[in-house]
C-alpha cells in the first residue's frame, strides 16, 4: 500500500473507531484492507457519504483533503460536511478555491452545495453570486436560494426569487412548494401564493399533507378564510398541524364561533391539539365570553402544561379574566410555576378590567419585589387600571415615573391610555394639550379616546374637532359619526344630528349594529334589537315587559337622551326596552337556574339607560350579571355595578 493510501486508510479507520453508525460495507472494506489507491476514485464518494451521514465531518474533510483529484461527486459531500462545522467559512472558502481549479466547478451539484454553505454562514449575497454562475439552475438550486433568503429574514426577496423560478419554467417539488408558500404567508403575498398552489396541483404534489397545510397557512395569513377552508376540507388526511393551522386561522382572523366549532370537531376526530391550537381556542372563548367552552378547552390538555408553559398560562389567565371570572384567573396565576413578564402583565390588566385596580397595583409591587423588571406593556396594564378606576393622580405619577425612573420611552399606546384617563375624568383641555405635545402624530385610538370623553361631558365643540381628525384617519368608521350624533342629540341639536346622518348616507358609511351574545348549553346565542328570529323571542319580550313593570314601581325612568333620533319620548322608550343586552339577560333568566351568574358580551359600549336598568334587574332577580362591552366589564350585583358608574 502506498503512503498516500495508507494515510487515507488511517483516517478511515479512525472514523470506524469513532462511530458505530457507518454502513457495514464500509466497515468491511476498511477492516479487510481492501482499499487501494487505484480503487479510491471509485470508492471515495461512497466513503465520503458514509462518513458525512454518520456525523464524522472532520474525518470526511480529512479524507477529501488527501484525495488526489476531487470531483463533482466528492466536492458536494465535502462542502456538506464543512457546512456542519461550528465555523464553516474557512474550510468552505478553501474548498471553493480548490473547486475553481477543476472542470467540475460549474457542475450544478457543486455550486448548489457552495450556495448552501454560504447561506449557512449568513452570506446570502455570496450565495446569490454562486447561483448566478449556474447556466441552468435546477429545482434544488432554486429552492436552496429561496431558503437562503428566508433564513436570512429577507422574505420578500425570497418571494421575488420564487417568481423568477416559476417564470423560468422550474417544476417545483413538494419541498419547494412548502418553502415558497411559507414565504408568501409571511409577507401576505396572495397572488404569488395562489400561483404556487396552482403549480402544486398541476405537478401532483398538492395532496401532500405538508403542502396542503402550507397552502392553508398561506390563505390564513392573507385573510382568505373561505379559500383556506376549501383547501382544508379537500385534504385526504389531516394531522394535528393542519387542524391547528385552520383553528388558529379562524381565531386570528376574528371568527371565534368557527374557531370553536372546528376545535371541538377536532376532538371528535381524536386529534390531540398542540399548545398553539389550544391558545387559539382560548382566544376565541375570550372574544365570545364563552367561559364554559373555555373550561372544556382546558380539559383537552394536561393541567401541568398550563402551569409550566407561560404561553398557555397567559392565554388561560386572559380568558378567565375577560370572561369575568377573575377568581379563576388568580388561581391559575398563583399556581403557575413559570411566570414571565407577559404572565404578570396579563394578570395586572385582567384585575384592572374587572374592577380590581387596587389589587393590580399591589401586584405591581409584588412583581418588583420578585426581581421582575417592569416593561412598557406593564405600564399599559397599569394605566388601563387607572383609566377604569378614574385614578388621575396615580395615572399621572406612573406616566411620569415610566420615563424618569424606568427609562422607558412612552409609545403611542401609553399616550392613548393617558388621553382616555384624562378625557373620562372631564379634563378635556389637558387631554387635548397632551395630544398636541405628543412626539408622534396621534392615531385614531387617541382621537377616539378624546371623542369618548367629549360624549360623556357633552363638549360638542371639541368633539367636532376630534371627529374631523378621525374622519381623515378612518373615514369608514361609523362609530365616530354615531358618537358625535349622540352628543348633538343630547344637546337637542337635532338639525346638526340630522345633517351628520345625511353625511353618513352620502359617504355610504353604515352604522355598526349593536348585538349581544351569551353562551348556553354549548352554543352561543346572539341578540340584536328588533330581531325576532330567536325561537324564544316571544317569552323574552314577555319577560322584559314583566321586568319593566317591576322597575317602574322602583322609580325607574328610561334615559331617553341616549336615543339619537328626534322622536317622541314614548317611541324612544320602546326602542330602549329591547336593546340587545336586555334581550340577552332576559333569555338567561328564562334558561338558567336561580342564583346562577349571568354573563353577557356586547360588541359596543353599554348605554346609560341599559346600565341603570341592569342594576335594577340584578336587585329584582337576586342575580349577579356580568356584562362585558367593547371597553370594560360591568359586574352588577344587588343594584350596584363594579364600575361605580364610571365607564
Amino acid at each position: 500500500m502506498s503512503s498516500a493510501a495508507a494515510a487515507i486508510h488511517r483516517v478511515l479507520l479512525q472514523g470506524v473507531s469513532s462511530s458505530d453508525r457507518l454502513p457495514p460495507l464500509t466497515v468491511k472494506l476498511l477492516h479487510g484492507r481492501l482499499l487501494r489507491l487505484d480503487l479510491l476514485g471509485d470508492l471515495s464518494p461512497l466513503l465520503l457519504r458514509a462518513l458525512s451521514s454518520s456525523g464524522l465531518h472532520v474525518h470526511a474533510l480529512r479524507l477529501h483533503s488527501l484525495l488526489p483529484l476531487p470531483s463533482h461527486l466528492t466536492l458536494p459531500c465535502a462542502l456538506k460536511s464543512a457546512s456542519r462545522l461550528p465555523n464553516p467559512l474557512p474550510v468552505g472558502e478553501q474548498l471553493h478555491a480548490r473547486s475553481l481549479k477543476l472542470p467540475s466547478h460549474s457542475n450544478p451539484y457543486v455550486l448548489t452545495s457552495l450556495l448552501n454553505l454560504y447561506a449557512k454562514c449568513d452570506l446570502v449575497d455570496h450565495a446569490r453570486s454562486v447561483f448566478d454562475e449556474m447556466r441552468c439552475p435546477n429545482t434544488v438550486s432554486w429552492t436552496a436560494l429561496i431558503t437562503a433568503y428566508m433564513n436570512a429574514g429577507r422574505v420578500r426577496e425570497a418571494v421575488a426569487v420564487a417568481r423568477d423560478a416559476f417564470a423560468s419554467g422550474m417544476r417545483p417539488d413538494s419541498f419547494t412548494v412548502v418553502r415558497v408558500l411559507t414565504a408568501c404567508a409571511r409577507v401576505a403575498d396572495l397572488g404569488t401564493g395562489e400561483a404556487v398552489w396552482r403549480a402544486a396541483q398541476a405537478e401532483g404534489v398538492a395532496g401532500s399533507v405538508f403542502v396542503a397545510t402550507a397552502a392553508v397557512d398561506m390563505y390564513v395569513k392573507c385573510g382568505e378564510m373561505a379559500r383556506a377552508r376549501e383547501v382544508f376540507d379537500k385534504m385526504p388526511e389531516k394531522d394535528a398541524i393542519a387542524w391547528g393551522a385552520m383553528v388558529g386561522g379562524y381565531a386570528s382572523n376574528g371568527h371565534p364561533q368557527e374557531t370553536l366549532e372546528l376545535f371541538f370537531a377536532m376532538q371528535t376526530q381524536g386529534v390531540k391539539p398542540d399548545c398553539y391550537t389550544v391558545v387559539g381556542a382560548l382566544s376565541a372563548c375570550t372574544r365570545l365570553g364563552a367561559l364554559d367552552m373555555g373550561r372544556q378547552a382546558v380539559r383537552t390538555m394536561d393541567w401541568d402544561e398550563f402551569l409550566d408553559n407561560p404561553v398557555l398560562g397567559t392565554a388561560l389567565i386572559d380568558m378567565y379574566a375577560k370572561c369575568g371570572s377573575t377568581g379563576e384567573a388568580w388561581v391559575v396565576f398563583q399556581q403557575m410555576r413559570k411566570r414571565d413578564i407577559v404572565v404578570w402583565n396579563a394578570m395586572i390588566l385582567g384585575l384592572g378590567l374587572t374592577g380590581h385596580g387596587k389589587i393590580g397595583f399591589a401586584l405591581v409591587g409584588q412583581m418588583e419585589k420578585s426581581g421582575m423588571k417592569l416593561n412598557d406593556n406593564t405600564f399599559i396594564s397599569i394605566l388601563c387600571n387607572c383609566t377604569h378606576t378614574g385614578l388621575v393622580k396615580d395615572g399621572r405619577r406612573y406616566f411620569h415615573n415610566m420615563t424618569q425612573l424606568y427609562n422607558i420611552t412612552p409609545r403611542i399606546e401609553h399616550y392613548g391610555c393617558m388621553v382616555d384617563l384624562l378625557s373620562r375624568a372631564g379634563l378635556l383641555q389637558e387631554a387635548r394639550q397632551l395630544i398636541d405635545d405628543m412626539p408622534m402624530q396621534a392615531n385614531a385610538v387617541v382621537w377616539g379616546a378624546l371623542l369618548g370623553g367629549c360624549k360623556i361631558h357633552r363638549d360638542a365643540e371639541l368633539a367636532e374637532h376630534a371627529l374631523k381628525q378621525l374622519v381623515m384617519l378612518e373615514p369608514r368608521n361609523s362609530g365616530n359619526y354615531v358618537m358625535l350624533s349622540n352628543i348633538y342629540s343630547n344637546s337637542n341639536r337635532w338639525e346638526d344630528a340630522a345633517k351628520l346622518r345625511s353625511d353618513m348616507k352620502v359617504k355610504r358609511v353604515e352604522k355598526v349594529r349593536a348585538y349581544s351574545w351569551v353562551e348556553f348549553s354549548g352554543k352561543v346565542h346572539e341578540f340584536r334589537v328588533g330581531d325576532k328570529s330567536h325561537p324564544h323571542m316571544d317569552q323574552i319580550y314577555q319577560k322584559l315587559d314583566e321586568l319593566g313593570m317591576e322597575m317602574k314601581t322602583m322609580g325607574y325612568k328610561p334615559t331617553t337622551d341616549v336615543v339619537m333620533f328626534d322622536v317622541e319620548d314614548e317611541e324612544k322608550e320602546h326602542t330602549l326596552v329591547y336593546h340587545s343586552e336586555k334581550l340577552a339577560i332576559a333569555f338567561c333568566l328564562l334558561t338558567t337556574q336561580p342564583g346562577e351568574v349571568i354573563r353577557v358580551t356586547k360588541n359596543l359600549r353599554v348605554c346609560t339607560d341599559c346600565h341603570t336598568a341592569i342594576k335594577l334587574i340584578s336587585r329584582i332577580t337576586h342575580r349577579e350579571i356580568i356584562v362585558r362591552d367593547n371597553n370594560r366589564f360591568h359586574c352588577f350585583k344587588d343594584g350596584c355595578c363594579s364600575c361605580n358608574d364610571y365607564w
